[in-house]
């Protein structure tokens, strides 16, 4: 009991900060009382991660999804603590599309992945790193007011830019999903996708294959 009303008080602190949708405090506060261990594999990211059933896709009952829909760099870094705790085996890193369709900047968002990486790296030395580039998108649905006009195209490049130099500085591995879904035209491939940001299944299956040595080995 006393745990429960701890977090509940954290997460006043919490909302006041930065907003948060309902379901963003439904799950941050559902994984806050969730147990991570030395022997799993935690995902970490936004609606990309959240819409996958990892475990399911890699058969590996120790998977664990830490994804939330909408969530960004700066709400993401008040949600780590429980998985540093947990001292995880790997993390899977993906996260920033949403930060530069609220205008963030490249610089900042690189800067804000960085210090969560800076958290791992000192308080838990034994998780593998793994950070995964944010993917291309496709303006052509219509769906997302921030990706009209290709806005959101350049500042993306930028990004997995700086976030491949924030993997080489600290000897983390990098691993580039951007170039195995997006067209000659800039765009994710339309086979991909649906609404031009969210991953149908064959999507994640290239997102499997990516990734997948790095998983199990």
């Amino acid at each position: 009991m006393k745990k429960l009303i701890t977090l509940i008080m954290a997460l006043g602190c919490f909302c006041s900060v930065e907003a948060q949708t309902d379901y963003h405090i439904q799950k941050a506060t559902l994984y806050d009382l969730l147990p991570i261990s030395k022997k799993d594999i935690v995902f970490l990211g936004n609606s990309l991660t959240d819409g996958c059933e990892w475990d399911e896709l890699f058969g590996m009952k120790n998977i664990k999804n830490r994804g939330i829909n909408a969530d960004n760099t700066v709400q993401m870094q008040k949600r780590i603590d429980h998985i540093i705790k947990g001292q995880p085996k790997k993390l899977f890193l993906l996260t920033g599309v949403n930060d530069l369709a609220d205008k963030r900047s490249p610089e900042e968002t690189a800067a804000n992945i960085a210090k969560m990486l800076d958290r791992f790296i000192n308080e838990s030395p034994r998780t593998k790193l793994h950070v995964q580039t944010v993917l291309p998108v496709n303006e052509t649905y219509g769906r997302f007011k921030s990706y009209k006009d290709r806005a959101l195209d350049e500042p993306i490049k930028k990004l997995n830019a700086l976030l491949k130099q924030v993997c080489e500085e600290r000897n983390i591995v990098f691993i580039d999903l951007y170039s195995l879904m997006v067209g000659e035209d800039g765009r994710m491939f339309p086979e991909l996708t649906n609404d031009g940001l969210h991953l149908l299944g064959p999507g994640y299956l290239i997102w499997k294959e990516a990734i997948e040595d790095y998983v199990r080995k």
